[in-house]
């Protein structure tokens, strides 16, 4: 079995330090899920942590520069850390920094993939982690929660562990509430409710950016590939093996029964939108109902400067985004075919690439 597990800066640090003894015991942990036949991957928060220590600052920085500079400090500390966890237990580990461009780009994302696959052949423990010393918009995107479930969509990974600082997803806060119920079954549909987002509520600590909001968010997105995920307390020694065992550990979130392709995912969460096509209501009836690609003769209105290939939002008249995909043609050209038939198309350009704008093949609904 492939599994991602995800940890987060409160779990391997202590008082602004990293906590060696927890990452040593994780070490363990995951040695015995190797020798058990099961390949793992770790996406690790921790670095801009590390760096508060090396520093010792007190509050986590707000400045993008002052992070930037805390994550590098605090990068080596961290897989040197993980680097000596392992190696008492005989594994290797391998260190990959990434950033969102590695998952809009479909080469870069193509090249990540064969590139932690190839470690994992090879028997060693990736470890994952933003590249927050270079990437801005990473640094907003922020708590690693979000790039565990890619990561476990990137690889075909079958299960997506998350490491929290309590038990799971709760009713209501546990920290308030001492009659607070562990929830410990959530289905697919059940993510689509907005009370139980809204129970998650945000993150409290001073070293990690992300709540159980985030964790249920990223959930979202691994159980679309038909990942199972599950939300445990990382602070507790020896779950990672009961949890696999089949035992009733924290909250686990079951996919439904609809997955999608390794491609439609990167589409839907990796390919960055470039622009956007309103389209009329036959065409948003024509996509969702009927599975049919788009045709320039449902396209009312273009937005944004994109060009052949790029991934664009098809939103309805009223602005609600119905789908996402890779245009066949450039904003310019859409612009000039928009609202007319296919067969127009060659006389109207002077070529053809496509009779469609968005082939269904390359096309997610959302």
């Amino acid at each position: 079995m492939r599994i991602v597990i995800k940890i987060g800066s409160n779990i391997i640090t202590k008082n602004l330090h990293l906590n060696e003894e927890r990452i040593d015991s994780l070490a363990e942990e995951v040695s015995e899920l190797w020798q058990t036949g099961h390949e793992v991957v770790i996406v690790s928060s921790g670095a801009i942590a590390a760096g508060m220590g090396k520093l010792n600052l007190q509050e986590r920085p707000r400045e993008v520069e002052l992070k930037q500079a805390v994550a590098a400090v605090g990068q080596s500390a961290l897989i040197w850390a993980y680097e000596k966890a392992f190696s008492r237990y005989n594994l290797q580990v391998a260190q990959i920094l990434l950033t969102a461009e590695d998952f809009s780009s479909r080469t870069r994302y193509i090249n990540s993939r064969n590139t932690v696959l190839t470690l994992l052949g090879l028997r060693i423990t990736p470890i994952i982690n933003e590249n927050d010393t270079v990437a801005t918009d990473e640094i907003k995107f922020g708590d690693n929660d979000n790039l565990s479930a890619l990561v476990a969509g990137l690889i075909g990974a079958e299960r997506l562990i998350i490491l929290s600082d309590v038990d799971g997803l709760f009713d209501k806060d546990p920290a308030v509430y001492s009659d607070a119920r562990l929830i410990r079954q959530v289905l697919a549909e059940d993510l689509k409710e907005k009370e139980i987002l809204r129970i998650a509520g945000g993150s409290s600590t001073k070293v990690g950016t992300g709540g159980m909001y985030s964790k249920l968010m990223a959930a979202k997105k691994a159980i679309e590939y038909g990942i199972i995920v599950h939300i445990i307390n990382g602070r507790k020694e020896g779950l990672l093996r009961k949890v696999l065992g089949g035992e009733e550990i924290g909250t686990v979130i079951l996919p439904g029964k609809k997955r999608i392709s390794s491609r439609k995912g990167w589409i839907a969460f990796g390919a960055r939108a470039k622009g956007s096509l309103v389209i009329d209501d036959g065409a948003v009836r024509a996509i969702t109902e009927m599975g049919k690609s788009l045709l320039p003769s449902g396209i009312l209105n273009v937005h944004g400067r994109f060009d052949t290939g790029d991934a664009v939002y098809c939103v309805s008249k009223g602005g609600a985004k119905i789908a996402k995909g890779l245009t066949n043609y450039s904003s310019a050209e859409i612009k000039r075919i928009k609202g007319r038939k296919t067969s127009d198309i060659e006389e109207i350009l002077g070529y053809k690439y496509s009779d469609e704008v968005i082939h269904r093949d390359n096309m997610i609904i959302l």
